[in-house]
């Protein structure tokens, strides 16, 4: 796989173009995801004609609609930056990106939660950066998350494990453009679906089982939207216990009676908090080799990213 192509606020990969002439460096960008990503960044700001260091910005009036104007002299740049946005996306089409990393709290790249203050200069921590907001309404279904929240150990399990499906995905229609090519996409992706959503596994496989009979680019585009969708959608212990059980389904004349035992023990284990998921995972993983089991093997439920980034050892 080429690596996966991703935006990203300009700061946080060391560049000192902030208002102040500071970065916000995060080595986890970098140096972890960053073996894997190929970014392009992007600060709205310097982009914008604004130079460095410049006077800060910041939201005020209506949460849903504010204005961007500077914090000292009060000068409104609404449009300027509208316009600039509006475009910019447009440009960010021809780069096929997987997905976008915003500065969370700025005024014109974060995700949520950034302040806009009210007629009285109160914050509330209730806006979406100018830029930000033009980029998601564009890309409504393109992965999104700000350097703050990937702290989260499972929100960066989410991320990354979307950013790879859809570079799987777009390299997977883009080498063949049949039918056969997304039957066997899904065909490789079912188990990661049902660990998101049921709901949606159970709809795509009907789109599926229809493929032959739907125009290619309708079956495309609606087969992503449902991807997309079922992939935002958080994992949870009991949802991914149940693809775990699921899958001792494939065991079922293989296993010995201790082994069926071991597992579904671990399997509660990490029900309960008490084990992260990749301990059953990787005993899977050992049932899988062990006895060869062909559907498992093509199952990327079981290795939906690079093991060497641990997401799995803290979920």
């Amino acid at each position: 796989m080429e690596k996966i192509k991703l935006g990203v606020s300009t700061c946080l990969l060391g560049e000192k173009v902030r208002f102040d002439g500071g970065h916000k460096w995060d080595r986890f960008l970098t140096d972890t995801l960053g073996q894997y990503v190929e970014y392009v960044p992007v600060c709205p700001e310097v982009e914008c004609g604004f130079g460095i260091p410049r006077e800060s910005f910041r939201l005020v009036g209506d949460p849903k609609n504010p204005r961007l104007v500077t914090s000292r002299t009060n000068i409104d740049h609404t449009e300027r930056m509208v316009q600039w946005a509006q475009k910019r996306v447009i440009e960010l089409e021809g780069e096929n990106l997987c997905g976008y990393i915003f500065k969370s709290d700025s005024p014109s790249s974060g995700m949520e939660r950034v302040r806009v203050y009210d007629q009285n200069g109160v914050p509330a921590k209730i806006g979406v950066g100018m830029f930000a907001r033009v980029f998601m309404e564009h890309f409504p279904l393109l992965p999104v998350e700000e350097e703050g929240r990937l702290h989260d150990s499972k929100l960066r399990e989410n991320f990354i494990e979307r950013i790879f499906a859809l570079k799987r995905w777009r390299e997977a229609i883009e080498e063949r453009k049949s039918v056969k090519s997304l039957i066997d996409f899904h065909t490789q992706h079912k188990l990661l679906v049902l660990s998101h959503s049921p709901k949606h596994h159970q709809i795509m496989g009907k789109l599926v089982a229809k493929a032959k009979e739907i125009p290619w680019k309708d079956l495309r585009e609606e087969y992503q939207r449902l991807l997309l969708e079922a992939l935002s959608l958080k994992t949870s212990p009991k949802k991914n216990s149940n693809v775990l059980q699921h899958v001792l389904g494939y065991f079922k004349d293989q296993l010995s009676g201790d082994e069926k035992k071991e597992l579904l023990e671990i399997i509660d284990r990490y029900r309960e908090g008490m084990v992260p998921l990749i301990v059953p995972i990787t005993l899977v993983d050992h049932y899988v080799r062990k006895y060869d089991q062909p559907y498992l093997k093509d199952q990327y439920y079981l290795h939906p990213h690079p093991v060497e980034l641990q997401l799995r050892n803290h979920v």
